[in-house]
């Protein structure tokens, strides 16, 4: 009973972590001194090209990603025979795509910027594949589970440091070209908490996963 509830325990609070990761990345992360700069997560990618970031500014758009593959991920141990498996998938690879730049964009003459995008929402799509495979025939592997939860522990680290590193960098330009502090966003915040639960329970869940 006790493991039960552990286990339940620890999938409330991965729901968590990943719903605080979605709300954050539509939440603002720049909180500018009127709602004409006051910028999403979501907008910052785009409003970035304008300080000179090149493809750097593409991290902006790395939460859905590591979303999208910590989804899939956890599916890693689901029965595939099961619908809400794919329910499940199905969702992951669609908040992936929300990190596709405008066609304009991607076929312009400075499409390489773009690509980077592109090549995450690709390795998304084989990582769903992948999942579905190992999941179909090596399920109930005791490995599953421990290669499972190292990616997902590896994932919210990635999740919760480079987009927060890349912000922070670009606060205090766009603070001295506003002439005025600013502050962190909430969304910041519930990424980086988003992300940092699963870091968490993913290592609780990978001790005891070798401890036994």
């Amino acid at each position: 009973m006790a493991i039960r509830n552990t286990q339940y325990a620890s999938r409330i609070t991965l729901l968590l972590g990943f719903t605080a990761v979605f709300i954050g990345y539509l939440t603002v992360w720049l909180p500018g001194p009127a709602a004409g700069l006051q910028f999403l997560g979501v907008e910052l990618g785009e409003w970035t090209k304008f300080l000179g970031m090149n493809t750097r500014r593409n991290l902006f758009y790395l939460p859905p990603i590591t979303l999208s593959l910590m989804l899939l991920t956890l599916t890693i141990v689901w029965d595939s025979r099961r619908w809400q498996t794919w329910i499940m998938r199905g969702l992951a690879v669609a908040l992936a795509l929300l990190v596709f730049p405008a066609l304009e964009d991607l076929l312009g003459p400075v499409r390489s910027e773009y690509l980077p995008r592109v090549g995450w929402i690709g390795l998304t799509l084989v990582w769903a594949a992948v999942v579905s495979l190992v999941s179909w025939r090596w399920r109930e592997r005791p490995w599953t589970t421990k290669l499972m939860w190292l990616l997902l522990l590896l994932l919210g680290l990635a999740g919760a440091i480079i987009p927060t590193q890349v912000y922070l960098e670009v606060r205090p330009f766009v603070a001295n070209l506003l002439g005025m502090s600013l502050g962190i966003g909430p969304g910041v915040w519930l990424n980086g908490a988003g992300h940092l639960l699963v870091v968490v329970i993913s290592g609780v869940q990978l001790y005891h996963e070798y401890s036994r």
